[in-house]
C-alpha cells in the first residue's frame, strides 16, 4: 500500500521558518517526481515547488528565494524548507508523487500569524 505522510506543519510568526517532510512508503521512491502544493482557505490548490527524480527543482515565483525543496532517496523523503514565512503562506500543504501514477498525502497545516 502506497502512503505519503506529510509532517512539520504548525503555527509560526511572520518571518519564521518551518521544515515540512513528505515520507513515502510502498513505492520505488527514487523514480518519482515530487511536488509540494498548498491550499489556502477559499482558494484553489496551487503548486509551490517540485523536485524531479534527478533533483531538478522549480518554484512558484512567490516563494523563490525563501523556500527550498530537497529529497533524500535513502529515506524516501522530500523536504520543503520554508524561511521568512509570510501570512500569505498559510494553508494546508500537500505532497504529490508522480510517475506513471500519482499519489497524494493527507496534508499538513501551516499557519503564519502573529
Amino acid at each position: 500500500q502506497v502512503q505519503l505522510v506529510e509532517s512539520g506543519g504548525g503555527l509560526v510568526q511572520p518571518g519564521g521558518s518551518l521544515r515540512l517532510s513528505c515520507a513515502a512508503s510502498g513505492l520505488f521512491f527514487r523514480v518519482y517526481n515530487v511536488g509540494w502544493y498548498r491550499q489556502a482557505p477559499g482558494k484553489q490548490r496551487e503548486l509551490v515547488a517540485t523536485i524531479t527524480r534527478r533533483s531538478n527543482t522549480t518554484y512558484v515565483d512567490s516563494v523563490k528565494g525563501r523556500f527550498g525543496i530537497s529529497r533524500d532517496n535513502a529515506k524516501s523523503t522530500v523536504y520543503l524548507q520554508m524561511n521568512n514565512l509570510e501570512p500569505e503562506d498559510t494553508g494546508v500543504y500537500y505532497c504529490k508523487a508522480s510517475s506513471t501514477t500519482e499519489y497524494w498525502g493527507q496534508g499538513t497545516q501551516v499557519t503564519v500569524s502573529s
